[in-house]
């Protein structure tokens, strides 16, 4: 990914996570209190925010520099939030508890998206 689509990106799921985090705590609520899925549901949202402030802070580094491991790192972002988030934002709304499996797989792109910064900051 380039810095433009980045930058898209971060835009779209920081838009996302407000609203997201809006919808959770107003009209949600009632459903994810019923379903004991409060907690899950914020875990999602402070997830989501947290990477794509990362996504943002990649963005502005590839704008200064197209490095391959950056673009790695986005991508792995990005893939981490809609496996991680996406699948605790099911869970907490259906009250299904079999997508659990998903999460840590977003939760290892994660961790590659932070490695990859890390090794890209090592090269430079």
């Amino acid at each position: 990914m380039n810095s433009k689509q980045t930058l898209l990106a971060a835009g779209v799921l920081g838009l996302l996570a407000v609203a997201l985090g809006a919808f959770g705590a107003h009209a949600l609520k009632p459903t994810l209190l019923a379903n004991n899925r409060l907690e899950i549901f914020d875990l999602a949202v402070q997830y989501q925010f947290y990477h794509t402030l990362a996504l943002l802070a990649i963005a502005l580094l590839l704008q200064k520099k197209e490095h391959k491991l950056l673009k790695v790192a986005s991508v792995l972002m990005i893939v981490g939030i809609l496996l991680f988030s996406g699948s605790l934002f099911i869970m907490a709304i259906a009250n299904v508890s079999s997508l659990g499996m998903i999460t840590p797989l977003g939760g290892v792109c994660f961790l590659g998206g932070w490695g990859c910064l890390i090794a890209s900051a090592l090269r430079d």
